[in-house]
């Protein structure tokens, strides 16, 4: 919690030792350094309060619905008060030194990777008719991805849930129509055979 808290190069060993009860000696002999415990923080929270997104992306049965439940869950996750405000991945090193930015790069991989998910959860909406075939799912992934690190900032700066209820709400408004249904072609009148 103190990288989320704090980011990580303002997080100290002495406050990363103490919330962890271990000693200096035990954090390198554990982990190796500073940077190493981070990556694993980091890997954690995507297994812990990070995960819902990948689960939400299989589960609806549509683009749109998992679009709209993931954001909705980040709106609840993001303001919960069982750990820091925000998202660990977007908050934990919005401002590195030159010497940290590899720490930098390796979470905008990471971000990279949940708009990746999304793209293709888009592409599979494309492939099934439910958005019209000249989408540009990278474009719309990147969106909402866009307003998901928004809505962290936001929550962090102490924006509550429904205030961010509403920005979901919002955004869900610049989903694509859905194409057109191709109109159906009149059956062909029944001709009658000549009797005889």
């Amino acid at each position: 919690m103190v990288f989320w808290e704090r980011g990580f190069e303002a997080a100290s060993v002495n406050e990363l030792t103490t919330a962890m009860g271990i000693t200096t000696p035990s954090l390198y002999t554990a982990f190796g350094d500073k940077e190493k415990l981070f990556l694993e923080a980091i890997e954690r929270y995507g297994k812990g309060p990070g995960s819902f997104g990948e689960r939400v992306l299989a589960e609806e049965p549509t683009a749109y619905g998992a679009m709209k439940r993931l954001m909705e869950m980040a709106a609840e996750e993001l303001t919960s008060t069982c750990h820091p405000l925000g998202c660990m991945v977007v908050m934990a090193a919005t401002n590195c030194s030159v010497a940290a930015e590899h720490i930098q790069t390796a979470l905008a991989k990471r971000r990279a990777l949940g708009e990746e998910k999304l793209t293709l959860r888009i592409e599979r909406g494309i492939r099934e008719g439910e958005l019209s075939a000249d989408t540009d799912a990278a474009a719309l992934a990147g969106f909402y991805s866009t307003v998901y690190q928004g809505m962290s900032m936001q929550a962090k700066d102490g924006a509550g849930r429904d205030s961010l209820l509403a920005t979901v709400n919002a955004a869900m408004r610049a989903w694509p129509a859905a194409p057109a249904e191709p109109t159906a072609k009149p059956a062909a009148a029944k001709r009658r055979k000549p009797a005889g």
